[in-house]
């Protein structure tokens, strides 16, 4: 009995559940509702682009030729401090510098010194002394003299010796040549430095004022300053923190002016030829759409780059060339930042040329090849 009637029973309440999971799993899915709704775009013929949001003086990120601490970082982030250009953005620490410029000036006031002596030379209280040894000198020859005189006077050769006489002769060339030493001396006090000796010297001097200008410009590095108006737009540095010096992945600041804010538009290259400086551009703030702002064409950039990956999709192709077109927005009140991306709609120029028409030819003699001199011109002779 039991195997007559509930295993059939079984089997048909099997088959009823798998009719039923068949045809309730065979209902269409709904489609889910997308995050924001696309914008409606006011051309009937457009070419779109990815637009990001950068500083009319572009995104100039700042750096450090002396790496080292950070001592003071006067403005900050959020704070909308308006910043001018040269004003202060932060200090290295820079007392080893400063101790270096204190050894520089003293090198430079000794060099200086020694400039000024040689200048003021000869001192008047040198010239009394130097002509007291002239007439020192001229004295001593005379008494030298009187004695040799005296000595080849003598009547007879006995009273006094060859050798003696020959000390007073030799006594008398001594004191003319002290002599003539000591008006050497006189001339040259008198005649002042030497020129190549206050060359050297000035030379000195230009050499020390050099390493002090040095000094300064090594402390003057040591304090970044902002090279255009506009806000600090990020900072990554705090004092106590150490600044690496060159070219870095993370800038340690960032500034520029936003005021207006500009949108960097990339184009595809297939694109590029419908894009022109007098068509119009609207920009959406992705996520809102009835967040948009009328565009101003500012310039394209005269080199078409490699597309940058913005998604990291591996199905995104990277041998695609983008134009950059860069516009400034009208409306500077959106709630948008720089660096946010912004879907961008151009008018396009929808004008292709036909491509069975070949371009017009070259102007009358150029571009035609000459005949091959004895060829046939095609006349029968």
């Amino acid at each position: 009995m039991f195997r007559k009637y509930i295993i059939p029973l079984i089997a048909l309440c099997g088959v009823a559940m798998a009719i039923y999971v068949v045809v309730s799993g065979a209902k269409p899915t709904p489609s889910a509702l997308p995050v924001a709704l696309p914008p409606q775009d006011p051309f009937k013929s457009k070419v779109a682009g990815a637009g990001i949001i950068e500083a009319n003086t572009l995104n100039r990120a700042i750096g450090t030729n002396i790496a080292g601490v950070v001592v003071d970082v006067p403005h900050h982030v959020g704070f909308n401090d308006d910043i001018k250009a040269g004003d202060v953005l932060f200090k290295i620490d820079d007392r080893n510098l400063q101790a270096d410029l204190v050894s520089k000036k003293a090198a430079l006031a000794s060099a200086q010194a020694k400039l000024d002596k040689l200048l003021a030379s000869p001192r008047p209280e040198d010239v009394p002394p130097a002509e007291a040894r002239v007439n020192e000198a001229v004295a001593n020859l005379d008494d030298v003299k009187v004695q040799m005189e005296m000595a080849e006077a003598l009547q007879d050769p006995r009273a006094m010796s060859r050798e003696e006489l020959s000390k007073r002769r030799h006594a008398v060339a001594a004191a003319e040549a002290r002599l003539a030493q000591a008006n050497a001396d006189l001339t040259e006090l008198k005649a002042g430095t030497w020129k190549p000796d206050l060359e050297v010297a000035r030379a000195d001097v230009a050499s020390a004022q050099a390493a002090v200008r040095a000094a300064e410009v090594e402390i003057d590095r040591a304090v970044v300053r902002s090279p255009v108006d506009g806000k600090l737009l990020q900072c990554t540095i705090r004092p106590g923190m150490y600044a690496q010096a060159g070219v870095l992945a993370d800038p340690l600041m960032v500034v520029g002016n936003i005021a207006p804010m500009n949108v960097r538009v990339d184009v595809d290259e297939n694109d590029a030829w419908r894009v022109t400086r007098s068509a119009r551009a609207i920009a959406y703030v992705r996520g809102n759409r009835s967040l948009s702002t009328w565009l101003k064409f500012d310039h394209f950039d005269g080199y078409v780059i490699p597309k940058k990956s913005l998604t990291g999709d591996t199905t995104e192709r990277v041998d695609t060339r983008v134009l950059q077109v860069i516009y400034s927005m009208q409306d500077n009140t959106l709630p948008v930042y720089v660096g946010q991306q912004m879907d961008v709609s151009i008018e396009a120029a929808d004008t292709p040329r036909d491509a069975t028409t070949l371009p017009a030819g070259p102007p009358a003699g150029q571009g035609q090849v000459a005949p091959v001199a004895g060829a046939s011109t095609g006349n029968a002779p």
